[in-house]
């Protein structure tokens, strides 16, 4: 009889040290966190379109920006933008700088290992921006992989992995901005410029037409995700449950609206810098 009595005190004191384990982690958790303080924020770097970018005043506006602010709406809390230069935002991240990072970040293993992602909320793909005088010659992307050519790329982003991956003849150039890395191809002292799809068709139809082709073939599958912190499985939670509510939800429509407010409509490109 004592001995059933000491498995059930045993069974009730693990219970508890779970219960309250649980309770802890909730209370260091950053989606607690958030709630507490009324504010979530977001690391993220202008430039990038339709993603994120600065309007003629000086705001920042897009396509995760736009998604952002339903976040924060949905959490019933103000919403903070931290602009982040890409190649340091992972470590912006880490160091507590913000909660989240919302930047068009595709998902890797090598990131991974860093931080922990969410499910995809939009897959895009690695396209190429050729210089038009090298259109008879560069048809294809292969075409490129020769040593008598030059490509750019963002420094930090997924287009400088791809380059240095697929093109190992080619010289390979990074830029700090997707502008400045394109406009090497534009005044024809580099041969492409690798990026996202979206990016690279929003490009052309602004300031490439007659000036760029596209090679629109994607070299790459990329889902884009959120970012967090290791450790912190009810945030995680919370944006999985976010990003299918809002792909789900039909009444609101939320995802289409979007997609096709950035990526279908180009009245936007009107208000940027």
């Amino acid at each position: 009889m004592m001995k059933k009595v000491l498995v059930v005190l045993l069974l009730i004191l693990n219970v508890n040290i779970l219960f309250a384990d649980d309770i802890n982690l909730w209370k260091k958790s950053t989606l607690n966190q958030i709630v507490q303080s009324g504010e979530l924020r977001v690391g993220l770097e202008p430039g990038y379109m339709p993603f994120e970018m600065k309007d003629k005043k000086g705001r920042i506006i897009g396509y995760d920006v736009d998604i952002a602010k339903a976040m924060a709406k949905a959490m019933g809390v103000k919403l903070k933008l931290v602009p982040t230069a890409f190649d340091g935002i992972i470590a912006g991240l880490i160091t507590n700088k913000f909660d989240v990072i919302i930047s068009g970040m595709t998902i890797t293993q090598q990131r991974n290992l860093k931080v922990n992602f969410s499910d995809p909320y939009i897959v895009v793909g690695q396209t190429v921006l050729v210089n038009k005088d090298l259109q008879n010659t560069i048809k294809k992307a292969k075409d490129l992989d020769n040593e008598k050519y030059t490509i750019t790329a963002k420094l930090g982003q997924t287009g400088e992995i791809v380059a240095r991956k697929f093109f190992k003849k080619a010289k390979v150039i990074t830029f700090d901005t997707e502008g400045d890395a394109v406009a090497e191809v534009l005044n024809g002292r580099a041969a492409a410029f690798i990026n996202d799809h979206p990016y690279n068709s929003m490009f052309m139809d602004s300031k490439g037409k007659g000036k760029l082709v596209h090679l629109d073939k994607s070299l790459t599958y990329e889902p884009l995700a959120f970012a967090i912190r290791k450790g912190d499985p009810d945030f995680l939670n919370w944006l999985n449950n976010f990003l299918k509510q809002i792909k789900e939800d039909k009444v609101i429509n939320l995802h289409e609206r979007l997609y096709q407010k950035w990526f279908v409509d180009t009245k936007w490109m009107k208000k940027i810098q």
